[in-house]
């Protein structure tokens, strides 16, 4: 079922919820879904190290946990679609994260950069990011980034490097604000973001309708011409998806 938070606690919770429930805030029921898409783990302590095989066997294809019509996908939805690419690339990837979830922002920051080098910037594959907030910061998060304009993927991208800055903080209000602050935003501004009802509104729209209509449950999710895949994709496994399908 989908949480819903009324847009006058929208701010006020981004200082009095626990930070204890957001960085793990990967799925509705907390427990692993797909390679990457559950609470996160500590990390278990390091093996000894071994020398490295001359050619590193190739990557296991990844099994999708369904399919998706593609044209039902890409309808229009309730708010503009933010993507990055050539639209005409033979590979469209739609993403759904969460601006909370860890596992999303290791994406971000270890896989997606090698993959857009590799795929995106060469034509070869486009990326469609959808929101899916699993809290109220997470929803703050995707509102301010909406609100910075030609600045999204920038915001996204700050927001998710500096994630346990302002996610696992006691008052991520003040944190957010900080970062807002560099992307531009006045306090004034920054509120406004927050309090805008239909920003609100469309944000979970987007959400209700991945979950729904996509059986979306975790992040995150993609869905690479239609096959989902669930949890945070490694550079090698997303290439032989995209490989297999160029």
């Amino acid at each position: 079922m989908i949480r819903t938070v009324q847009r006058r606690t929208v701010l006020a919770s981004l200082a009095a919820l626990p930070a204890a429930a957001l960085l793990a805030a990967c799925s509705d029921s907390g427990s692993d879904s797909g390679s990457g898409g559950g609470q996160a783990e500590a990390p278990a302590p390091e093996a000894p190290a071994t020398p490295a095989p001359a050619t590193p066997p190739a990557a296991n294809l990844p099994t999708p946990s369904g399919k998706v019509d593609m044209a039902r996908l890409l309808e229009p939805g309730a708010l503009p679609e933010m993507t990055i690419g050539d639209p005409d690339a033979p590979v469209t990837i739609v993403e759904y994260a969460s601006m909370t979830c860890g596992h999303c922002a290791n994406f971000h920051t270890d896989t997606l950069p090698t993959i857009k080098q590799n795929y995106i910037d060469t034509g070869k594959a486009r990326l469609v990011f959808r929101e899916f907030p699993f809290d109220p910061r997470a929803e703050a998060g995707f509102m301010l980034a909406r609100c910075a304009d030609d600045k999204y993927f920038a915001m996204v991208d700050v927001l998710f490097r500096q994630q346990r800055n302002w996610a696992s903080v006691d008052n991520a209000r003040e944190a957010l604000l900080q970062i807002a602050r560099l992307a531009g935003f006045s306090q004034e501004s920054f509120e406004a973001c927050l309090t805008d009802q239909k920003l609100l509104d469309d944000v979970r729209a987007v959400r209700t309708r991945g979950a729904n209509d996509f059986g979306i449950d975790a992040t995150p999710t993609f869905f690479i011409n239609g096959n989902k895949y669930s949890g945070a994709l490694k550079v090698a496994e997303m290439s032989a998806i995209i490989d297999s399908l160029l």
